[in-house]
């Protein structure tokens, strides 16, 4: 059995998933240069777009976990090759998903208005909150559905074919956000946050027609329901709820920083969406590490292999410190144009400038949380997870933002707290790892 997991094999999914990770933020990224810069009321319709894409972005994380969580159970059957065992298991798994997206587009459509104003919002950006997001968040079940049948793919150890959905949806959206937004001259004029909404639908649809045809070509599962419950779905499930409640703490602290923005001002929530989309883009850079480690972590548990899984650590571990680090070379020589991409707003430029540093430096801590979070997963321990994120959140983000809020400092005060909240998340994996794995290595 070899020691050790090659470069190659780890970067033949973290590569693709590195691509198909940062295709959603590049989406949003673009959706935010694109309206940041319109005609019309750009500030307002930039903090609606960072609000409203905090919202959905919470939704869709919290939902999705069935996602890692069938591609845990698969790539731990590969591995134990059983994989007949998981046959009926995805098909449910995807149903679930479906409905589960039906549920809360109704419940949420209703109160968006509510929804909006737990962050603040009102006036205009609070009308613009409610038709954007009811437009948008219909895509919630093309995007569960495409999410599960990813993770599908993730647990067979291939993360091309959702690679090259997320490309192709990603260039969907930005073609027609610049056509619906803007318009075309002596045709139609554009529709404003409505164009940006459509956009992401259609992309959304392009991305679940590609992940299907691929399902079917290429991978040995099916859509046919059984009316016999799998007995993987109850772990399945529990396992998803763990990674509910982990997500659900995560997004509680992107919620109070950006209800705390939102209460600075429209320019603050401006800035603040810039920044937060901007560590959603590294984080989704990173992150495709970690997709390797959740993809490869499961199966090398499956195999009984630990002295492999402790190696795996490491390597992963060193790649991503890499890409980090060149992400912040990047965007420290690049500093000043970035902001001149989402903004004219000299107001908004100026927050940001003022925080863009603490986003990038926090980045090398990001990487090593990303990383272990990712080995975690696939490893099943969703418990864990869990527990370290209410810790983080609740004993580390909030308490650290009252503070820095108390003695003024804003905008220093949110990144701060999440610079705390990454710290504890990182040592606490890296530690829990250590004395788990390394004897039996």
């Amino acid at each position: 059995m070899a020691s050790k997991v090659s470069l190659k094999d780890i970067n033949k999914i973290a590569i693709p998933a590195i691509i198909a990770g940062i295709a959603e933020p590049l989406i949003s990224l673009t959706d935010i240069a694109i309206i940041g810069n319109v005609e019309k009321n750009p500030v307002e319709a930039l903090a609606t777009v960072g609000l409203v894409g905090s919202f959905l972005s919470a939704i869709i994380w919290i939902l999705a976990q069935t996602k890692t969580a069938i591609s845990a159970l698969v790539s731990q059957h590969l591995g134990a090759k059983r994989l007949h065992a998981v046959k009926t298991l995805v098909p449910q798994t995807i149903a679930l998903n479906f409905l589960l997206s039906l549920l809360i587009y109704a419940i949420t459509a209703l109160l968006a208005e509510y929804i909006f104003k737990l962050y603040q919002a009102d006036g205009l950006i609070l009308s613009y909150a409610k038709s954007y997001y009811r437009i948008r968040a219909l895509g919630f079940p093309l995007t569960l559905v495409t999410f599960a049948i990813f993770g599908v793919f993730r647990g067979l150890q291939n993360t091309s074919w959702a690679m090259r959905c997320s490309l192709t949806g990603g260039a969907v959206n930005v073609v027609l956000t610049y056509i619906l937004v803007y318009g075309i001259d002596g045709v139609f004029e554009g529709f404003h946050l409505a164009g940006l909404a459509i956009a992401s639908l259609f992309a959304q649809l392009v991305m679940l027609i590609m992940a299907l045809y691929y399902f079917f070509k290429k991978t040995p599962f099916h859509l046919k329901l059984s009316f016999k419950i799998n007995p993987l779905l109850k772990p399945l499930i529990k396992m998803s709820l763990n990674l509910f409640l982990r997500t659900l703490s995560l997004n509680v602290a992107i919620y109070v920083a950006n209800a705390y923005a939102t209460g600075y001002g429209n320019n603050y929530i401006a800035a603040q969406s810039i920044l937060m989309n901007i560590w959603l883009f590294f984080s989704f850079f990173i992150d495709g590490f970690a997709n390797a480690g959740n993809a490869i972590g499961g199966k090398l548990l499956g195999e009984k292999n630990y002295k492999s899984l402790w190696y795996l650590s490491i390597d992963i571990s060193k790649y991503a410190i890499v890409v980090a680090g060149f992400l912040i070379l990047i965007c420290s020589i690049l500093y000043q144009p970035i902001g001149l991409i989402f903004n004219k707003d000299q107001e908004v430029l100026s927050l940001f400038y003022q925080v863009f540093w603490v986003v990038l430096l926090m980045q090398l801590v990001n990487a090593l949380a990303f990383v272990f979070d990712g080995i975690f997963k696939g490893l099943g321990e969703a418990k864990f997870l869990r527990n370290i994120l209410i810790i983080a959140t609740f004993l580390g983000f909030i308490p650290t933002l009252l503070i820095a809020d108390y003695f003024g400092l804003k905008l220093y005060a949110i990144w701060i707290a999440f610079f705390v909240w990454m710290l504890i998340r990182s040592l606490t994996l890296i530690f829990k790892f250590r004395i788990s794995y390394l004897d039996q290595a």
